[in-house]
């Protein structure tokens, strides 16, 4: 096996055994990277910076001071803030922006000694599904159909994450979750990603989509290593008022692979009209994996769920376009160029519209418009009290003995690039089916590859966990890992 293709724990095990070095396995990334353009994965490589780090954790490794990531190579999705790298959120209004400071997450990796090989493509300001609104181009799915070289989506907004790491580029990575853009691209590529309990990790420095959904996580190939890297994101930070003052877990010892006694919900909301009858199979295939593991299997409702999707595109896009009214050409990033005469209103007009792609500006005027004095309780609040019923739900289904929650993970397996994105934008909006009720309730939540559809592409189920029960819910989903043993991986064409 080659470097870039261990695991975390893989890795991390022969590091400090010293049977390879933090540099050579950084090396065997960035070879991987330079061999793998065509997925458009690596938009900002930071090589120099790479292998800095990895002398000095070879140098923590040798002293025998090695935490967890020590040395272990890393994709950042472009949303996080890294000193003195590049960080457009993948827009053109922010060209050129080099953060003079490091988010919360980045941070804490690099102290545990991790390895950044740079920063990765994303839908821009994390609004998409796809991967297909980034300034820098499409990233591409190394998955493809069985007999088609058709391009594939990754899913979004962070298929550059899950593209680099189901293409053994990097280790893991980095992604951030306002609806579903962990879990759904994990699901499309055949990997594990964790979304959090909204509060569990940082948000600071972290460029903002959705202030009250969004949440960062780790994309990688194992439940264990979704695990390790985790435990390295999470804490408190009193630099965002949302961070949650609570002990974080050693959540690799949770992995003890007993869930005998625990009982499993199957929410019969969640068949939708429609649903393929590989996703419907696949999910019944996952409550018998969890059955046979000891769990009891329970039929809940969650009746409010037919209501999440219309609440999810009133709440995001309001929040969006509060969040984004900073981006001006004032301070930094891309300003327009004025005539004679021209003054600071036409400023402000040009360099948005010049800065801000299509998908952008129409989450933007929605946003606004729901926002407005005339629709602001027709719309934004009759949104946010769903939310509040879709959170109610949870909470019953856990108040009545529910350990954790299966769903599938999308509606589909990855579709062909340019498919949807020209579109109806609301068929683009309804792969969020399954994944935007976490969000909305702030509950984490765990996508798990567990096989593989009629024409060879990766399907995921997902796990829904109770506030704050990351441990319990990662063991969870590594007994449907184990059951599923799915070890498929895309076959080379790039």
């Amino acid at each position: 096996m080659s470097l870039n293709a261990l695991s975390i724990a893989e890795a991390r095990d022969r590091l400090r055994r010293r049977e390879i070095t933090a540099v050579d396995l950084t090396m065997a990334c960035m070879a991987a990277m330079d061999a793998a353009g065509e997925l458009n994965a690596f938009v900002h490589p930071t090589p120099e910076i790479a292998l800095a780090q990895a002398r000095a954790a070879d140098a923590r490794l040798a002293a025998g001071e090695a935490p967890d990531l020590c040395g272990i190579p890393l994709g950042i999705k472009d949303l996080f803030c890294t000193q003195g790298v590049p960080t457009q959120a993948a827009s053109n209004i922010l060209r050129g922006f080099r953060p003079e400071y490091e988010s919360t997450v980045t941070r804490r990796l690099f102290a545990d000694g991790a390895v950044m090989l740079g920063k990765l493509n994303m839908d821009e300001f994390a609004m998409g599904s796809s991967n297909e609104t980034s300034c820098y181009g499409n990233a591409v799915n190394p998955w493809r159909r069985n007999d088609d070289t058709a391009p594939l989506t990754p899913g979004g907004s962070s298929g550059g994450s899950a593209a680099a790491v189901a293409a053994d580029l990097c280790l893991g990575a980095t992604g951030t979750d306002t609806g579903g853009s962990i879990r759904q691209p994990a699901a499309f590529t055949g990997i594990v990603g964790i979304k959090p309990t909204y509060g569990r990790v940082s948000r600071w420095g972290i460029v903002a989509f959705a202030s009250s959904l969004d949440q960062a996580g780790p994309m990688t190939r194992t439940v264990r290593d979704a695990a390790i890297m985790l435990r390295a994101m999470a804490g408190h930070d009193p630099m965002d008022s949302t961070s949650a003052d609570l002990p974080v877990p050693d959540y690799e010892a949770a992995l003890t692979g007993d869930i005998r006694g625990s009982r499993i919900g199957i929410p019969r909301e969640y068949r939708m009209d429609g649903m393929p009858a590989e996703i419907e199979a696949l999910w019944t295939r996952g409550a018998e994996m969890l059955r046979d593991a000891g769990a009891e299997i329970v039929d809940i409702s969650l009746p409010h769920t037919s209501y999440a999707l219309p609440a999810y595109y009133v709440i995001a896009p309001a929040e969006a376009s509060s969040n984004l009214a900073r981006y001006d050409g004032v301070r930094y990033g891309h300003r327009a160029k004025l005539g004679p005469g021209e003054g600071i209103v036409a400023m402000y007009e040009r360099t948005r519209a010049e800065g801000f792609g299509r998908e952008v500006q129409r989450r933007v005027m929605i946003g606004t418009y729901v926002l407005s004095a005339g629709f602001y309780d027709a719309y934004y609040n009759r949104a946010r009290k769903v939310r509040t019923l879709i959170r109610r739900d949870f909470e019953d289904a856990f108040a009545a003995g529910i350990d954790a929650i299966l769903t599938p993970a999308t509606p589909s397996a990855a579709f062909g690039l340019g498919e949807k994105a020209d579109a109806d934008p609301v068929e683009m909006y309804l792969n969020d089916v399954f994944t935007v009720t976490v969000n909305l309730a702030g509950l984490p939540g765990i996508a798990v590859p567990a096989g593989l559809d009629r024409q060879g592409l990766p399907l995921g189920l997902q796990l829904i966990g109770r506030p704050w029960g990351e441990a319990d819910l990662l063991n969870h989903a590594h007994v449907l890992e184990r059951a599923a043993e799915f070890v498929a991986k895309p076959a080379r064409w790039w």
